[in-house]
């Protein structure tokens, strides 16, 4: 396959189908493929942009349908309109291309919507669809954050986002190195990564110079640590375990971080599917799962040691509501000072907003042990 649009278009047909994931089923399409390193470049931009514009994408097309076309129909309007309204791209080049990868049943039908959308207005009318979310988050951060930066927050995602590189040559964003860098772990200390996959932060760690143990509750996912570690022949100890029952004896470590599963609503622009995956009913089953594994870890902290539980979300419950649990549920930890900017004071913690510094968002929270 040597056409971009095509590849791309396979992919979101997959994505949208199969419910795979976009990180996952676009690099197996394009190795697929016999495209050179710029229409890589240009087929990524497309199922990752036109999955973050989804909803916005609909909005322009289904002006000018009568019934809801079959699936890859609706990826190849998808595709044509995230071209026309938010890539810049010619409308006689958008519209040919696109048409020239639809189904054929369906080309004279696309071809005709594609230039009906490129002659209309763009202007989208209600901001949950302008923005291209899903109502409820949209009103969850509306009003966890207040409208000014909720809105600030979900436009930054719909942006891609830098890729940047470690000095070790690891992918990361650079909140989650601020967020390691805030544990501030020290060669000669003990130091726990409780919820550790991929490995990012544990590897961050380790360089240090502090014996880092690295654990995970899926087999699968250490494994996939394991790989990240060993390219970057670093030296972490990795174990199998959930975080809620860990097999060590408490106060062992300087320091232990909980890096917890959450709904990801900081890191939507990175994740552009996770915004259509992503349930109401998940950040409260969420919450309760991040209170469960900050019990699990707190007892291993050492008199004097620090806790540092951190998310990359930005929901109320996942953050604040946490911090209050430990608050009540453990009141021999206490609060160490909040980040400085770019963080923002929240709770007894710092918020990081995507708007704030271009990156993912985030939330930290640090502890001391009495």
């Amino acid at each position: 396959m040597t056409d971009p649009r095509a590849v791309a278009l396979e992919a979101l047909v997959h994505i949208e189908r199969d419910g795979a994931y976009a990180n996952l089923a676009l690099p197996a399409v394009l190795s697929r493929g016999d495209l050179s390193d710029r229409d890589r470049a240009f087929a990524t931009e497309l199922v990752y942009g036109t999955l973050r514009m989804r909803r916005a994408c609909d909005w322009l097309v289904d002006r000018f349908v009568a019934k809801p076309p079959d699936l890859p129909v609706r990826m190849a309007l998808r595709l044509g309109a995230y071209q026309l309204a938010y890539l810049g791209t010619a409308p006689h080049a958008a519209v040919d291309a696109t048409v020239s990868t639809a189904p054929p049943y369906s080309r004279a039908f696309v071809n005709a919507v594609l230039r009906k959308v490129a002659a209309a207005p763009t202007d989208i009318a209600d901001d949950a669809s302008r923005l291209s979310y899903p109502d409820w988050i949209v009103d969850r951060l509306v009003v966890d954050l207040g409208r000014d930066q909720a809105y600030a927050a979900l436009e930054h995602m719909n942006r891609a986002p830098r890729v940047r590189m470690r000095e070790d040559g690891y992918i990361q964003d650079e909140a989650s190195e601020w967020l390691s860098d805030l544990v501030e772990a020290r060669a000669g200390m003990r130091v726990a990564d409780v919820c550790a996959a991929p490995g990012g932060k544990a590897t961050r760690l380790a360089s240090t110079g502090a014996l880092v143990i690295a654990s995970d509750a899926r087999e699968s996912r250490v494994r996939t640590m394991a790989e990240n570690v060993d390219a970057l022949e670093s030296h972490v100890l990795l174990l199998v375990a959930d975080a809620r029952r860990l097999p060590f004896s408490g106060g062992g470590f300087d320091r232990v971080l909980v890096d917890a599963p959450c709904s990801g609503l900081g890191v939507l622009r990175r994740r552009p599917d996770a915004r259509w995956r992503v349930q109401p009913d998940d950040v409260g089953r969420l919450a309760t799962l991040q209170s469960e594994l900050v019990d699990g870890a707190a007892p291993l902290v050492a008199p004097g040691g620090v806790l540092v539980y951190g998310v990359c979300t930005l929901t109320a419950d996942e953050t604040l509501g946490v911090d209050e649990h430990l608050r009540t549920a453990h009141p021999d930890f206490e609060p160490l000072e909040r980040p400085g900017p770019p963080w923002r004071d929240h709770g007894r913690g710092g918020l990081l907003l995507p708007q704030d510094a271009d990156t993912d968002g985030m939330f930290v929270l640090r502890l001391r042990r009495a």
